[in-house]
């Protein structure tokens, strides 16, 4: 399949400073005033990578704590190393719009160490995204985030209950002038988990995670991303979205998002 080399347009333009513009392909489903958190999951996710090592480490998890929407608006990023350390860090970054905090990420960065004697996945690798169906929003959806995603069905739909398996690939760069690392392909995506696994209406209840956690044992590459994704919901208003995340050689770990689900008013 071919690969795309250039990107003609992004989700941030840079203002300089860790400042950025919003662009509408950041819009969510629902408001275009109002951010998907795929993309400000990525743009946390490339702060706390520009942050120097002593060595050779990898991302071993990322926490996103989400504080309040995100607008599509000038947006601030700040990232630091919260615990230093020879073996494991511990990073933290935060994204500010107006002057308040609407996101942070905290993430643990391991030194790499030869395991591959013992190295084994849990899942198998999925079928390759030219195996899967192209997929497309449900027309009740907003454009934005959506439109700026190549998305292929291996099961599932978009708008469609139930669990689903999904391949992605971003049209548009996640900062412009700036090829995305594949980490950032990840992250774009893997807040996604619950939307395309939605047991429910979205026209009917609200289900939005307050969280997203990704765990990872193998650093991602390439720029195909999947999400193998399922919801559970409970008795009282709490529901957790679980996705085994792939890269085209298999996968690479597990997301999470707790979810708050009720009926719309």
């Amino acid at each position: 399949m071919t690969e795309p080399t250039e990107y003609t347009e992004a989700f941030y333009e840079p203002l300089g400073g860790g400042r950025f513009a919003s662009t509408k392909h950041s819009a969510g489903p629902w408001s275009p005033h109002t951010q998907h958190l795929g993309p400000p999951s990525a743009l946390l996710t490339r702060a706390l990578e520009s942050l120097p090592a002593a060595g050779p480490m990898s991302f071993a998890r990322l926490t996103v704590e989400i504080l309040g929407p995100v607008p599509v608006a000038e947006l601030e990023v700040e990232a630091g190393v919260e615990r230093p350390g020879r073996s494991v860090e511990l990073l933290a970054a935060e994204l500010r719009s107006d002057g308040r905090v609407v996101a942070r990420c905290r993430a643990w960065r391991h030194v790499h160490t030869d395991t591959s004697p013992v190295a084994g996945d849990l899942e198998a690798p999925l079928p390759p995204p030219s195996a899967a169906r192209p997929m497309y929003r449900p027309e009740s959806w907003g454009g934005g985030y959506l439109d700026a995603m190549e998305w292929r069905s291996l099961a599932g739909e978009l708008g469609s209950p139930g669990p689903a398996t999904v391949w992605a690939r971003q049209g548009v760069a996640l900062v412009a002038d700036e090829r995305p690392t594949s980490l950032q392909r990840l992250m774009v995506l893997a807040d996604s988990g619950n939307g395309v696994s939605s047991r429910m209406d979205p026209r009917e209840w609200l289900f939005i995670n307050s969280e997203l956690t990704v765990h990872l044992y193998r650093d991602p590459i390439g720029e195909w991303m999947a999400l193998d994704a399922a919801t559970a919901i409970g008795p009282v208003g709490v529901g957790s979205a679980f996705a085994v995340l792939h890269d085209e050689r298999g996968p690479v770990g597990r997301g999470a998002q707790a979810l708050l689900v009720r009926p719309q008013r």
